[in-house]
């Protein structure tokens, strides 16, 4: 917390940014796909569900925040990972939500036994 606290606003802007990168479905769904190692333009649009172009636009966006690397092999561009906080964030991230859904449901399994037993 320490760093955050002496960054200038300047930075907090390029933060923010890389906040802005993962607070969309459609890049969180590219960016679990590209977590199984590089995959073509098709293979993303195949695993993610998403149409070619919605899907060419978020990579676009996702090279240009440095998020992900692309490289192009004949007519065809391959996309991988490129910074490794992109994992150890959604790992962070899942992790917390299931802790959530786990005290979640456990207070919600001790109020259902203290209501007894349903007729």
């Amino acid at each position: 917390m320490a760093m955050i606290a002496a960054m200038p606003d300047e930075l907090l802007d390029l933060v923010a940014g890389k906040f802005q990168m993962l607070a969309d479905t459609t890049r969180l769904a590219i960016l679990r796909s590209l977590m199984g190692g590089e995959k073509s333009v098709g293979q993303v649009v195949t695993e993610t569900g998403r149409g070619q172009a919605n899907v060419s636009k978020h990579l676009k966006l996702l090279a240009e925040s440095g998020l992900v690397g692309r490289r192009k092999e004949g007519l065809q561009v391959f996309y991988r990972l490129q910074d490794p906080l992109v994992e150890k964030l959604c790992e962070l991230v899942c992790s917390t939500i299931r802790e959530d859904m786990e005290r979640s449901i456990s207070r919600r399994s001790e109020l259902l036994r203290k209501l007894g037993p349903s007729r």
